[in-house]
């Protein structure tokens, strides 16, 4: 069932979303060579409790911890480990969930770690200007699939890139998964219409190796038995993703991370609406 949210609701939904973008923000300072994803954890982790929220994929479905953090080929749900130390010329893709006063939000960004390759630099804004492109169809009366479209087009037809088809975006609130599934590829004009209210995500994996299928693994645990995704062919993936609400001017990103250059129309102000 996919819900339409009240003015109350989306309030809640940027205070949390402000909480999220800021502890990724802050992570620009964190992440460098030499440091263990297990410290990426634990950064997120104490950031957002000691300002009164939670991660909330920690306890979903089974999952242990509050971050995915997933390294170069790891495409996606890779754990945080206490010996994945993180070397010059990474890249670490960095997904979370957060509840602030039973409100959701979910993003992810992929950062360089130190000094990365020219290679490594495109696929990164590549992703990420497939996220936004998907973004900007999220308008009244357009469609699911002109999300997917949009992606599909720049990743695959414009750069020769795998645009992952297996893992995808998703309705969020009130929990982190809901309806409506909202792929990163498909055909313009088709699936269900998008109408104001609805929040949702969009969160594009790109392989630089130009095949979209993933390979699926288990942790390397004997007292886990979680599976993540990696490519098939050892090339380097990246992810962004944003959580956004569909309002009759336009999409607005709950998520958006400072400096807010260039996207000032993706700015939300539903905390100067009445309810």
């Amino acid at each position: 069932m996919i819900t339409i949210k009240s003015i109350r609701e989306l309030k809640g939904m940027q205070a949390s979303g402000h909480l999220l973008a800021t502890m990724f923000e802050g992570l620009r300072d964190v992440i460098k060579p030499g440091i263990s994803t297990w410290e990426i954890e634990e950064f997120c982790q104490d950031f957002v409790k000691s300002r009164g929220g939670r991660l909330s994929e920690q306890g979903f479905e089974g999952y242990k911890y509050g971050t995915c953090i997933s390294v170069n080929d790891e495409i996606a749900h890779q754990t945080p480990r206490k010996d994945r130390i993180l070397k010059e010329g990474d890249i670490v893709k960095v997904d979370v969930t957060c509840n602030l006063n039973g409100y959701e939000s979910d993003s992810c960004t992929t950062y360089p770690v130190g000094e990365i390759s020219e290679a490594d630099k495109k696929l990164i804004e590549v992703t990420k200007k497939a996220m936004y492109l998907g973004i900007d169809q999220a308008v009244l009366g357009n469609r699911i699939g002109d999300i997917g479209a949009a992606i599909q087009h720049w990743v695959e037809d414009e750069n020769h890139y795998g645009d992952v088809r297996e893992l995808i975006g998703h309705g969020i609130q009130p929990s982190i998964h809901e309806d409506p599934e909202v792929p990163h590829w498909g055909k313009a004009g088709h699936g269900i219409r998008l109408r104001e209210g609805m929040t949702i995500t969009c969160e594009p994996m790109v392989e630089a190796g130009g095949d979209w299928h993933i390979d699926q693994r288990t942790v390397d645990d004997p007292n886990d038995d979680w599976v993540y995704y990696a490519t098939t062919d050892g090339s380097n993936a990246a992810q962004f993703e944003h959580t956004f609400a569909i309002t009759k001017d336009g999409p607005k990103i709950l998520t958006l991370q400072k400096p807010y250059d260039g996207l000032e129309k993706y700015i939300p102000h539903f905390d100067e609406m009445d309810d």
